[in-house]
């Protein structure tokens, strides 16, 4: 069967081809609603497919954006992804996925194939590892909006979640039950600015109550090498924890495994309170308590910053936070 044509979808609806054409493109300004209808019903009909490719060299667009993550499985990401997906959608875009396992060469590789396939613009959780080739493919003019963590302070036309304010609430939160010894359960945050801005809202409620540092345990992890110290080892100590606030779900959910191993009791042995729903919390034996964040809207965000940028080459950088939520379960307890 011969493949159909933009001529013979023009021919059938009794318009010009260049009608088609402004209707593919959605521009409908100066068609009457009557040619609509009978273009969209002459597609249809003979089943045309427009040559996506033929169209991106006439009008340097694809309608294609390229989303480059680091786990495509993670609870965060996927609900990231699908706010991207229905914004796109409902803007006649479509989404290519690259998933990089947090490995820098493979994101590396991503972003040089998804300018290769001519995408119009960019969206990455990026590893910190390719900010040069970023700014490259900016400075190309390459539109690139990043989302969920920032490497850098000075980060631009990025969408994150407001991870001061939200450790800053969770910890004060942990204070009014009684808590003075909270362990602050993360990873390296020297290098990553978003994990350091969750530790500034951590240190910003110990001030304001006035709780010394000193007091409180800093536990760091890794997903190599797993806990720097092991944490019941640290309800032995003199000066034991009352309270776990781990920063990360797969932290929370390797204390909740460690917890279950030596039969630590939540909360009745320690209160648990962590950053980033897990799945189905609130079904376990005791719900935790955790932070959530807007992972949908922060992909929704994201996205419409980018297709702004596409748009609008000339827009000024912008930086924006979507609020978190506290979600207060059972795996924190008042203590005296």
């Amino acid at each position: 069967m011969a493949k159909v044509k933009l001529v013979d979808v023009a021919e059938y609806a009794g318009v010009s081809k260049s009608t088609v054409s402004q209707y593919l493109n959605g521009r409908y300004d100066y068609m009457s609603e009557k040619t609509r209808i009978r273009i969209e019903q002459a597609i249809k009909t003979l089943n045309y497919v427009p040559n996506s490719i033929a169209r991106s060299l006439k009008t340097d667009t694809t309608l294609t954006i390229g989303v480059v993550v680091r786990d495509i499985t993670g609870y965060y990401t996927s609900r990231a992804i699908r706010g991207i997906d229905d914004y796109c959608k409902e803007q006649g875009y479509n989404v290519v996925i690259y998933n990089t396992d947090f490995d820098p060469e493979t994101e590396a590789k991503a972003l040089h194939s998804l300018n290769h396939l001519n995408v119009d613009g960019i969206l990455i959780a990026p590893s910190g590892k390719n900010s040069a080739l970023i700014d490259d493919y900016e400075n190309k003019g390459l539109p690139v909006v990043q989302f969920q963590i920032a490497h850098r302070a000075e980060e631009t036309n990025i969408i994150l979640s407001d991870y001061r304010q939200a450790a800053f609430e969770a910890t004060e939160y942990l204070i009014e039950l009684g808590h003075k010894n909270i362990c602050f359960v993360t990873q390296d945050f020297s290098d990553v600015y978003s994990r350091k801005e969750r530790y500034e809202g951590f240190t910003a409620a110990l001030n304001k109550h006035q709780i010394a540092l000193s007091e409180v345990t800093i536990l760091h992890w890794s997903r190599e090498q797993g806990f720097a110290q092991q944490p019941c080892k640290l309800l032995q100590s003199t000066v034991k924890p009352t309270a776990f606030f781990s920063q990360h779900l797969a932290i929370t959910a390797e204390l909740l495994t460690v917890f279950n191993e030596h039969n630590v009791q939540i909360p009745d042995d320690v209160s648990l309170l962590g950053f980033d729903d897990l799945p189905m919390a609130e079904f376990f034996k005791v719900p935790i308590t955790v932070i959530q964040q807007q992972a949908y809207d922060v992909g929704g965000a994201a996205a419409n910053l980018l297709l702004k940028r596409i748009k609008r080459p000339q827009l000024a950088a912008q930086k924006s936070y979507i609020p978190c939520r506290l979600l207060k379960r059972d795996s924190c307890k008042k203590i005296n």
